[in-house]
C-alpha cells in the first residue's frame, strides 16, 4: 500500500497516462484494461447480477480495483441495464436471462435495419431515419415513433399533424420509453456513484466517449456484415454517400470526450481486418473516413483510443498516416516488432497478453512475455500494458502478475 494521499496518486497516474498516450517517456509503463466479465466473476457475482443488481456490480468493481490497482479504471460501465433493455425490448441483443445463460457474455444480434433502398432517406435526413425507421425495428417498445410525420414537416400547418401522438401505439411506446428513461436514469446514477468513489480513491476513469468508426457505424447497426461488404461492390456511390454522413455522426460522438481530466474515446474497430476487406478495400471504404473523424476529435482535444481487434499487419502502412502524439493504438494480434517499427514515434501502443495465457498459462508465462512487451513496445515510451481483447476469464494468480510486473520491471525513471 502506499502512504501517498488518493490525490497525489490520482494525479500520478493521470499524468503516467497522459504521457504513455502522447508518446513521451512516463515514470513507468501503465498498466490497465477494459475488461468485461472479468472484475464481475472476480467480485462473486455473475453478469446477470451484475446487469440487475448495481450496489452489487460496484462492489465486485470496487474489490476488482483494490486488489488489482489499475492505473484507469472503467467500472461497472460493461454492465450494460438488463431492466431499461428488456422494457425497450431490443431486438439486436442477447443477454444473461433473454435468451443466454446467466453467466454468459451478451452478444450482438445483426439485422438489415437499413433496406438497400433507403440509402438517400438515411442521407438525405438521418436524425428522421433512425426516429422512424430503426428505432422502431430495433426495439419493440418503439412501435409508436413509425406513425411519426418528420419533424422537418412541421413548418406553417404541419403541427397539424399531432394527432400521431393519441394513437393506441404512440401511446403505448411513451409509456414504456418514461418507465425505460427511470431505468436508464437508475443506472446512470449508480456509474456517476462509482466514479466518484473511484477519483476519491486515487484513480482516473478510463474513458470519456465512445465511438465506432463510419463503416461500422453502418455496418454494425444499420446494414449488417453481409450486406455493407457486398454494398463496396454493388452500391459504392451510395455507400461513400452514407459513410461522409457517418462520419459527422463519429465526430459528434467523440466530441463529448473534449475536456475531460482524461479525454481517451474509446473506437471500437470490428469490420476493417483483411477477413472482411481487401488492402484496397480498406483504403477506399475504411480508413479516409475513419481518418477524417479521428483528425476532427484531435483538434477538439479528444485522444482517441483506437481498439484493432485482429491483426493489422497489413493495415499499419495505412494507419501510420496521423498527427504523432496524439493517439493510442490497441492491438491484439498484430506483432508488436512490426508494430513498433512502422507506428513508434507516430501512436502509442496498447496491449496485447494473450486472454488465452491468462487463463490457462502460469505467472511465469505472463511474466516472460510482459518483460518482451516492455523491451520492444515500451522501449522509449508511448506504451500501455493490457490484455489482448476484452478480458472474461482469466486465473487471478496471471492477471495480477501482469499487473505486479509491469509496475516493477516498466520504470523508465
Amino acid at each position: 500500500m502506499s502512504d501517498k494521499s488518493p490525490e497525489v496518486l490520482y494525479n500520478e497516474r493521470l499524468q503516467r497516462l497522459k504521457d504513455a498516450a502522447a508518446g513521451k517517456v512516463p515514470d513507468r509503463v501503465p498498466v490497465f484494461g477494459p475488461f468485461q466479465k472479468y472484475p464481475y466473476n472476480f467480485g462473486g457475482i455473475t453478469l446477470q447480477q451484475a446487469m440487475n443488481d448495481y450496489p452489487a456490480a460496484r462492489a465486485a468493481c470496487h474489490k476488482f480495483l483494490d486488489y488489482f490497482q489499475p492505473d484507469a479504471d472503467f467500472g461497472p460501465i460493461f454492465a450494460y441495464p438488463a431492466p431499461a433493455m428488456e422494457t425497450l425490448g431490443w431486438n439486436a441483443f442477447k443477454w444473461p436471462g433473454r435468451g443466454l445463460a446467466d453467466d454468459t457474455m451478451y452478444q450482438y444480434v445483426e439485422g438489415e435495419y437499413l433496406k438497400a433502398d433507403e440509402y438517400d432517406e438515411f442521407i438525405y435526413d438521418p436524425s428522421d431515419f433512425m426516429l422512424r425507421k430503426w428505432a422502431p425495428r430495433q426495439f419493440k417498445a418503439l412501435q409508436g415513433f413509425s406513425q411519426m410525420v418528420p419533424w422537418r414537416r412541421f413548418m406553417w400547418s404541419g403541427w397539424m399533424n399531432f394527432g400521431f401522438f393519441a394513437s393506441p401505439e404512440m401511446r403505448e411506446t411513451m409509456q414504456l420509453a418514461i418507465k425505460a428513461g427511470e431505468q436508464m436514469n437508475d443506472w446512470w446514477g449508480s456509474q456517476a456513484k462509482y466514479w466518484g468513489e473511484l477519483q476519491a480513491k486515487g484513480y482516473p476513469l478510463a474513458f470519456a466517449g465512445w465511438d465506432w468508426p463510419p463503416f461500422d457505424i453502418l455496418g454494425d447497426t444499420m446494414r449488417g456484415t453481409h450486406q455493407i461488404l457486398a454494398d463496396m461492390r454493388r452500391r459504392p456511390s451510395k455507400l461513400h454517400d452514407a459513410l461522409e454522413v457517418a462520419t459527422q455522426i463519429f465526430i459528434e460522438y467523440g466530441s463529448g470526450a473534449a475536456g475531460a481530466p482524461l479525454p481517451f474515446c474509446w473506437v471500437w474497430v470490428h469490420k476493417s481486418t483483411r477477413e472482411f476487406m481487401s488492402d484496397a478495400q480498406f483504403s477506399e471504404f475504411y480508413w479516409p473516413y475513419l481518418r477524417k473523424g479521428l483528425l476532427a476529435l484531435v483538434d477538439k482535444g479528444v485522444t482517441p483510443v483506437l481498439y484493432w481487434e485482429a491483426d493489422f499487419e497489413s493495415r499499419l502502412k495505412h494507419i501510420v498516416d496521423v498527427p504523432p502524439g496524439k493517439m493510442i493504438y490497441h492491438l491484439s494480434n498484430t506483432n508488436y516488432e512490426k508494430a513498433k517499427d512502422v507506428l513508434g514515434g507516430t501512436t502509442a501502443l496498447m496491449g496485447n497478453v494473450p486472454n488465452l495465457m491468462l487463463l490457462s498459462g502460469t505467472p511465469g508465462d505472463v511474466r516472460a512475455y510482459c518483460k518482451k512487451l516492455i523491451d520492444v513496445a515500451g522501449k522509449d515510451g508511448g506504451f500501455i500494458m493490457d490484455a489482448a481483447v476484452m478480458l472474461d476469464e482469466a486465473k487471478p494468480e496471471n492477471l495480477k502478475a501482469m499487473f505486479d510486473f509491469t509496475r516493477e520491471y516498466g520504470v523508465y525513471r
